[in-house]
């Protein structure tokens, strides 16, 4: 009877030992196999064993409890709260959470902490794609749809809508046709169908690298197209060096790139923020670079005038100063086609594909004079009017001497020059003459025009005789429309009808 005790006792002692080992090596297994959830098994027949749970966050065991139901209904409350919160995302537990269970005879397991533990830590987090430029992220959005329509939208500030999506169709076409021989770019570029006034953009690309990639963030950091926009827009921000410029003090330009004089002092230790600042001093700031460039690649014909080449020939027929057009230019055309390249915009490089004239230029030609004008005068003098008769003659007249001859009623009013000479005076004259001109025939011979309407001529200027050199009125003194004309020969007034 002992012995079968004791006997009974060792079978019962070997086998919870061999339990024992056998819990160990599952649950050793299960955590080989990253937490997923497994059953360490014992003989299940044995109503004295029960079943718990040992939780697993992110691979750290945080505590057993005998129920998982709790902590499904904790990760069940996180994102069904989170989902009504932000119901156009998918939202899940940004943790992994493992579940190993445990077949054991004597349980403990602590629920209200682990429970409350888990309310604590796990969080609900969105599912979202990542945009990244040259390793920059400029935000999360809810999928990649999203994320391109972002890139479309940036794209469009500087291309037409319709235009891109006849581009990405274009691509697509092209990426089905791989295997085929494609043409060069010049190649292409020649090929294009364009009309004179026509542009068709050939490609449109971000100036640095694009990466996508899956990632689980706080639902608040989900951005939509527009937020997304706007961070495009806005950039990263870069440190930068102002130079101050005349009347800037550190308010201005803290606000100048929206810091606080605080942040500005703080980039700057050597300020203080009663410091006057000079002219071109070095001032450190923070400023906002743009994360990519939108590049286009355009095709572009325009017509365009060719400038017509002008030339001068010389003719001693003419008087120098003078000239003439014998042939009228007239400007050519010319189609080119450019292959530009812009950046946000604007043109940095602009290459000529191919150029044809489409009506040639006709050249001006210019007849120049190179006769000169003496002024030295023949002594033989020239009618100063157009026909005309004299009125009145040099002599006494009217109880005073009349120093000149009067010509009235000419064919037109034009005054010419007597003879050849230098214009000494051309302008009013305060002493009755009104309007009056003094040659200076270069021989001894003077000749005084008066009562001009007005003057063709100015000083120092050289005339030929018989050229025009105003025209007859009734300025000063006047009785009517005439010419007064004096003749001075060596200082002394003579009647210039013995030398006409």
């Amino acid at each position: 009877m002992y012995k079968r005790k004791i006997k009974s006792t060792n079978h019962r002692t070997n086998r919870r030992s061999t339990l024992s080992m056998l819990q160990k090596v599952a649950i050793m297994t299960c955590v080989a196999l990253s937490f997923t959830l497994t059953t360490a098994y014992a003989d299940d027949n044995d109503d004295s064993l029960e079943t718990i749970f040992h939780i697993y966050v992110d691979g750290k065991h945080v505590g057993k409890v005998g129920d998982k139901e709790s902590i499904k209904e904790i990760i069940d409350a996180k994102v069904s709260q989170k989902s009504k919160e932000f119901e156009d995302l998918s939202i899940s537990i940004g943790e992994k959470v493992s579940f190993v269970s445990e077949r054991v005879f004597d349980p403990t397991y602590d629920n209200e902490n682990v429970v409350n533990m888990l309310k604590d830590d796990l969080s609900a987090k969105a599912e979202a794609v990542e945009i990244k430029i040259a390793d920059e992220t400029v935000g999360f959005f809810k999928d990649q749809e999203t994320a391109n329509k972002v890139l479309k939208e940036y794209k469009a500030k500087y291309v037409d809508k319709k235009v891109l999506e006849k581009l990405t169709n274009r691509q697509s076409d092209a990426n089905n046709s791989d295997n085929e021989e494609k043409p060069n770019k010049n190649e292409q570029n020649e090929n294009l169908n364009l009309d004179v006034g026509d542009s068709i953009i050939t490609d449109v690309a971000l100036s640095e690298k694009v990466s996508f990639s899956d990632e689980k963030v706080k639902p608040e950091k989900v951005l939509t197209v527009k937020q997304g926009l706007k961070m495009l827009e806005k950039g990263t921000l870069e440190d930068k060096v102002h130079k101050v410029e005349k009347g800037e003090v550190l308010g201005s330009i803290a606000d100048q790139y929206e810091l606080s004089i605080d942040k500005l002092l703080e980039l700057n230790k050597e300020l203080k923020e009663n410091s006057v600042l000079q002219i071109d001093q070095e001032v450190h700031v923070t400023d906002y670079k743009s994360f990519v460039d939108v590049i286009v690649n355009e095709e572009r014909l325009v017509e365009e005038t060719i400038d017509y080449e002008t030339e001068v020939k010389e003719s001693d027929e003419m008087y120098k100063g003078d000239k003439k057009v014998k042939q009228e230019g007239q400007k050519g055309k010319k189609e080119v086609h450019y292959s530009l390249k812009k950046k946000n915009g604007n043109i940095i490089n602009k290459e000529t594909v191919t150029e044809e004239t489409t009506k040639e230029p006709v050249k001006e030609v210019i007849i120049k004079g190179t006769k000169v004008v003496p002024s030295r005068g023949t002594g033989e003098l020239h009618w100063p009017a157009v026909g005309g008769y004299v009125s009145s003659n040099v002599g006494e007249r009217w109880g005073s001497m009349h120093k000149g001859m009067d010509i009235a009623q000419p064919s037109n009013r034009s005054i010419l020059a007597a003879d050849n000479g230098t214009v000494v005076s051309a302008g009013w004259d305060s002493g009755g003459y009104g309007n009056k001109i003094v040659i200076s025939h270069n021989n001894g011979m003077k000749t005084v025009y008066a009562h001009l309407a007005s003057i063709s001529v100015s000083p120092g200027q050289t005339v030929e005789k018989g050229s025009k050199i105003g025209v007859m009125g009734s300025t000063g003194n006047s009785t009517g429309i005439h010419l007064h004309f004096e003749l001075y020969k060596n200082g002394s007034l003579q009647n210039p009808q013995k030398y006409l």
